[in-house]
C-alpha cells in the first residue's frame, strides 16, 4: 500500500472563553513551552516537532482538539476517505477559496484537517 496520508505539524485546541486565559497560562507559565504568534490574535506553542495552537472560541462548553493530516493529492484522499465512510463537513470552519483540503471526523468525532502538503 502506498502512503497517501501522514500526520501534520499543527494541533489546534479550541478552548471556551471561560477557560482560555488559564489554558494559555498553563502552556506558557506552568509548562514553559516556547510561544509563537504567527497569526495576529492567535497564540501557539512549540510542542516538540508540532505546533499547538490555542484558539479562543465563544459558545463552546468544553475544549476540542483538532488534528492536521497531509496528503500529496487531496482529491484522491477525499475520495478514499469518503469510500471508507469517513464523515466530511467543510462547514465547520471556512478554509478559503482555492484551499486544497477539507474537514473530516474520526469515529470518535475528533476533527481532522486533511490538506495537500506544500512540499511532500
Amino acid at each position: 500500500m502506498s502512503r497517501w496520508i501522514e500526520g501534520g505539524i499543527n494541533i489546534a485546541m479550541k478552548v471556551p472563553t471561560h477557560q482560555y486565559a488559564q489554558t494559555v497560562a498553563f502552556y506558557r507559565d506552568t509548562l514553559g513551552l516556547e510561544p509563537f504568534t504567527e497569526k495576529p490574535g492567535n497564540v501557539g506553542f512549540i510542542h516538540g516537532p508540532n505546533r499547538l495552537w490555542i484558539d479562543e472560541v465563544q459558545g463552546y462548553s468544553q475544549a476540542e482538539v483538532w488534528l492536521e493530516l497531509f496528503t500529496p493529492d487531496f482529491p484522491r484522499a477525499a475520495e478514499q476517505l469518503g469510500a471508507a465512510g469517513v464523515v466530511r463537513n467543510d462547514a465547520i470552519e471556512d478554509l478559503g477559496a482555492g484551499f486544497r483540503g477539507g474537514w473530516f471526523f474520526n469515529p470518535a468525532g475528533i476533527v481532522h484537517l486533511v490538506r495537500e502538503a506544500d512540499a511532500w
